[in-house]
């Protein structure tokens, strides 16, 4: 189930390329010669063929569609909804031995909770940007969040707590910045 919250909370920078990183996952073997992500019943269809055309198509439109200024943060009021989707999707098949209701509300409470907050913080550090810079430092927090996807995906895959602790980290130090903030302007209104 790890593996799932780590690859659904990189769901919240790029909605795709974790989709894609399962998919891959399904095809790799490890050293012991099996596929490095097993998915649970029912959920054959993220490793087949056509979900990896559908994951790389939308992965790449969705990436460049991040560089364009006011298209992403068009993208970001549909990235939202689609991240808490996609994160949901990605942690149920790592939710194993157990009735389908309860796989997919675990599904729903970890994986796009995670997706969730993860997106909430690159809407906001994406409206900051807008307003602060007119939208001109937008391409390098769109470059973070598309490296912090890939990034993210392959430690999920790879080292899923270690990813989880950077993503408590990275929430954590968001949160921290956020309240610093507020309370700095709160302090000059005062």
């Amino acid at each position: 189930m790890m593996m799932g919250v780590a690859l659904s909370a990189t769901c919240g920078f790029r909605v795709f390329v974790p989709l894609l990183a399962v998919n891959i996952g399904t095809r790799v073997q490890n050293a012991a010669g099996e596929p490095r992500i097993v998915l649970g019943e029912g959920f054959d269809w993220l490793s087949s063929d056509i979900a990896f055309m559908i994951f790389l198509i939308a992965a790449i439109f969705e990436i460049g569609g991040y560089y364009i200024p006011w298209i992403d943060n068009l993208l970001d009021t549909i990235a939202s909804p689609a991240a808490i989707v996609a994160g949901t999707i990605i942690t149920a098949p790592f939710v194993s031995g157990m009735e389908p209701w309860l796989q997919w509300l675990l599904g729903l409470i970890a994986g796009g909770g995670a997706a969730g907050a993860v997106q909430a913080a690159t809407v906001l550090t994406r409206a900051s940007s807008s307003v602060t810079t007119g939208g001109l430092g937008n391409p390098i927090v769109a470059s973070v969040e598309t490296s912090g996807a890939f990034l993210g995906s392959a430690l999920g895959i790879l080292a899923a707590p270690f990813a989880i602790a950077v993503f408590v980290l990275l929430l954590g130090g968001i949160g921290w910045i956020w309240w610093r903030r507020t309370r700095r302007k709160l302090a000059e209104v005062t």
